[in-house]
């Protein structure tokens, strides 16, 4: 089990699991289903009673403007959990779609309730990543908000890679993007346009190399100072967590 889930290896980042955390996420796990590249596992407005443990692929949720346009408001990647915003809710407030072909865990929001009963230590863990990615999202609001589009493709770069460093850690600086330049621009808020030409501007600065759907990070120290990018992903305080 811990050798197989990502979720087991992004979790044991932060803290030693015990037993009882290992057995609930084994019954999180339980049950698999694959969806194929650009499928909508649901829309906004669907009745909300699963989360999601992502087992492989990558996903994002989306929100539609009336106008036609979309904002991208979150990326999945291997050992998420897909639910935690909508939780007090009875409908989804977005849309969730396949980046490429991925492979899901879906369980019933309900079942929470076990982990808080029987795996303290756990659902202390998932209360402090839940609460830690309301100050992300702040930082990416400022980021995009704030900085120019060069500066922007630099944190989104940074980010990524400091998410996935987390459940992989035989990653190097090549980050795998299969996303499309124009999903990109949705996550951004730019236009294919100036995404095009950020990339291009960083590689021609010998910050970056891309090459067949890879993005590899030369100067990860040049591109933290380029967008002040702070890591909040690598560490957090568990001191207050329930004793095992």
């Amino acid at each position: 089990m811990s050798h197989d889930s990502c979720l087991v290896q992004k979790l044991s980042h932060y803290v030693p699991l015990c037993q009882r955390s290992l057995d609930s996420i084994a019954c999180l796990e339980r049950e698999e289903r694959d969806y194929a590249r650009g499928a909508e596992i649901h829309a906004e407005g669907d009745g909300n009673t699963n989360l999601y443990v992502v087992k492989h692929g990558w996903l994002y949720s989306y929100v539609d403007m009336k106008d036609g346009r979309r904002q991208i408001v979150e990326i999945h990647h291997p050992g998420d959990i897909i639910g935690f915003p909508d939780i007090a809710f009875n409908e989804r407030t977005s849309v969730l779609k396949a980046a490429e072909d991925v492979y899901l865990c879906p369980f019933p929001k309900k079942d929470l309730d076990q982990v808080f009963t029987n795996a303290p230590q756990l659902a202390a863990l998932l209360f402090a990543l839940a609460v830690r990615n309301q100050v992300i999202m702040s930082d990416f609001l400022q980021a995009i908000g704030r900085m120019s589009a060069r500066e922007r493709i630099a944190y989104f770069l940074l980010d990524l890679m400091a998410r996935l460093r987390i459940a992989n850690k035989q990653m190097s600086t090549v980050i795998r993007l299969p996303l499309n330049q124009t999903e990109i621009s949705d996550v951004l808020g730019l236009t294919n346009v100036y995404v095009s030409r950020s990339f291009t501007a960083l590689q021609k600065d010998g910050l970056i190399r891309r090459e067949n759907g890879s993005v590899e990070v030369l100067e990860e120290e040049k591109l933290v100072s380029l967008c002040d990018f702070v890591d909040r992903h690598n560490r957090i305080d568990t001191s207050w967590f329930p004793r095992q």
